[in-house]
């Protein structure tokens, strides 16, 4: 497996952060589009770096459009000299229409319709093939020489698309070259809705698994001490308790019988009782989703749980952790 790390969303660290990242063995970071934009620091991260992939984790497709997408990626990948991952996703609803003031319709095939209207965009920058889109939600028809950049040695980026449900994950696995599986996804899960979806994909593109990357983020519970230990449960524990309210997830909680939360946690939400939350996820389910134990031990846990599930990891920590904890972890995943 690869491991990968993230990277300071702020651009006054993006630089640095990547840096540092590269020193320390990390195949990738990948930036996420939460309270800023997933593209602008890694254009510094490509500036402070030769080797490490750089990757948006993610980018919010529905908020864009594929010739607004297509360019940005193009430049980055150009500039990283062929180092960029562009990881899409398509947020949910409520996001697209009441942030972003975009238009909401059919996650799945709309991304499917994203990711090939920006491929035809490339093909038109990259081969001159001329651009004659036209798809049940996106049109590209006119492409000029003007706005067209010229071709490039690296060509465009690999695509990623982040998943959770099985039509979307069969999405990935017709049109991209990876998927990004949310960090709230067990290994039950990975084995019984996940690869089976993503192998559908492949096989209605003609590809196989080889030409294809899960990444997935793996929620770890880890400290030296007793209290540490507490802290980390206690972090991850509400961050499950988030993800376990939104109705979009249910999938994962139905899988292993623990549906029900979803709603109790969804009214919780509602009435803004975030740290009660968490007092509704008991131990059976933090242990489903998080590997527990202490970081000499967790190289070894997250290698059983899912080493012959995906081809990259990353540490989901959402809790403060010592550097010197996450080096002990990265080294094992490393020497391993």
């Amino acid at each position: 497996m690869l491991v990968d790390g993230g990277i300071p969303p702020d651009l006054a660290g993006a630089a640095d952060g990547a840096r540092r990242a590269e020193e320390e063995g990390y195949a990738a970071v990948w930036g996420s589009e939460t309270s800023h934009d997933p593209f602008l620091p890694l254009a510094l991260a490509a500036e402070h770096t030769t080797r490490l992939e750089l990757g948006t984790g993610i980018a919010v497709a529905f908020a864009r459009n594929p010739m607004t997408v297509a360019s940005t990626a193009w430049d980055l990948n150009a500039y990283s000299r062929g180092r960029f991952l562009l990881g899409l996703g398509s947020q949910i609803k409520p996001h697209i229409e009441k942030r972003f003031s975009m238009r909401w319709s059919h996650p799945a095939p709309r991304m499917r319709e994203f990711v090939s209207a920006m491929r035809a965009i490339w093909a038109c920058w990259q081969d001159g093939t001329p651009l004659q889109f036209r798809g049940e939600y996106y049109r590209h028809t006119l492409m000029t020489p003007f706005f067209s950049p010229p071709p490039n040695q690296y060509g465009a980026p690999r695509v990623f698309l982040a998943a959770v449900g099985p039509a979307m994950t069969r999405v990935a696995g017709e049109v991209a070259d990876g998927l990004l599986v949310h960090g709230f996804t067990t290994a039950r899960y990975l084995r019984e809705v996940t690869l089976p979806a993503v192998e559908a994909g492949l096989a209605a593109s003609g590809r196989s698994r080889a030409a294809f990357q899960l990444s997935y983020p793996i929620f770890v519970v880890t400290g030296d001490t007793d209290e540490q230990l507490a802290e980390a449960a206690s972090g991850t524990r509400k961050q499950l308790a988030f993800y376990a309210s939104t109705p979009a997830y249910r999938a994962v909680l139905d899988l292993h019988g623990w549906g029900e939360m979803q709603p109790a946690l969804n009214a919780l939400s509602k009435q803004g009782r975030w740290d009660d939350m968490a007092d509704l996820i008991p131990q059976e389910v933090l242990d489903a989703f998080a590997v527990v134990g202490e970081p000499d031990e967790v190289p070894a846990l997250i290698t059983e749980r899912v080493g012959e599930l995906v081809d990259r990891v990353s540490l989901y920590t959402p809790y403060p952790v010592a550097d010197d904890v996450v080096a002990r972890v990265r080294g094992g995943l490393l020497a391993g």
